[in-house]
């Protein structure tokens, strides 16, 4: 059964949801920006039978508190780290999507010795361009004028697939309420910490653990060709577009999302050590 539990780490305390088998293989689920652990609920629900899941709110997104510290995706590293300590957790497989992979990654440079495997969604390796960042900086901006809703309403547009505002109402409602519920600071406080974040790809060939890369077929946000370019620098990797999605599978194709997730687990447990 999943439950909501809370652990203090680094001086906040982080709300996370625990599923499945205790004892099992841990996989750990960092969900994107500006998105709390409840995107995670059909990948916990499809994994429950057979692996011991945790999905957790980013600090100062959904259930997590903020704490007074400058935001930083280094920090937020810190936190997973943390919460491994918290948990008593060795070793996991961590997949993170968007903004969860920039915390993976960063993480994974600290301590590698703490990943069984990596899955990365819809997620890039490179810093904002000069021009990211002064779109980031405009949109902090915009939001301390103006508030939420444009900037939830304009999101939108690039996280789905032009298809799923059809067939997936009920998740885009779902994405806009939980953009909504977020803290219009924590959204511009996370957004400086996305624009400030270094770049990871050239860590991409020191990589050593089997990594599966997935990315909607339609991702506006980070295309494939970017999980492709990622791909490319870690060995043994592999890479799978998924049809008719956008920068969110685990929303928008939840089933075939799962099923690579699964089938990326059950290979991970055939290789040696």
């Amino acid at each position: 059964m999943k439950r909501d539990k809370t652990a203090t780490v680094n001086g906040v305390t982080l709300s996370y949801s625990e599923s499945g088998q205790p004892g099992a293989v841990p996989v750990i689920f960092i969900h994107g920006f500006p998105f709390s652990k409840a995107t995670w609920a059909a990948q916990q629900n499809a994994l429950k039978a057979d692996y011991h899941t945790i999905a957790y709110d980013v600090r100062g997104h959904g259930k997590s508190e903020a704490g007074q510290a400058t935001f930083s995706i280094d920090l937020f590293a810190d936190d997973l780290l943390a919460l491994f300590d918290e948990l008593k957790i060795e070793r996991a497989v961590v997949c993170g999507l968007s903004m969860g992979g920039y915390i993976a990654l960063n993480a994974i440079q600290k301590q590698p010795h703490r990943f069984a495997g990596l899955i990365l969604a819809d997620t890039q390796c490179g810093a904002d361009t000069p021009e990211g960042r002064e779109k980031r900086m405009k949109t902090i901006a915009f939001i301390k004028k103006n508030g939420l809703e444009v900037y939830a309403n304009e999101s939108l547009k690039n996280l789905f697939a032009p298809a799923s505002f059809q067939s997936r109402k009920e998740e885009v409602e779902f994405i806009h309420q939980t953009i909504l519920q977020t803290p219009a600071a924590v959204v511009c406080r996370t957004l400086q910490a996305l624009a400030d974040r270094t770049e990871t790809c050239s860590c991409l060939p020191k990589v050593e653990i089997p990594v599966l890369l997935l990315v909607g077929n339609e991702d506006k946000m980070t295309p494939p060709q970017v999980a492709q370019h990622m791909a490319n620098a870690i060995a043994g990797s592999e890479l799978i577009i998924i049809d008719n999605a956008g920068h969110l599978p685990n929303l928008e194709a939840a089933d075939e999302f799962n099923t690579h997730v699964l089938a990326f687990l059950k290979r991970l447990a055939t290789l040696p050590g």
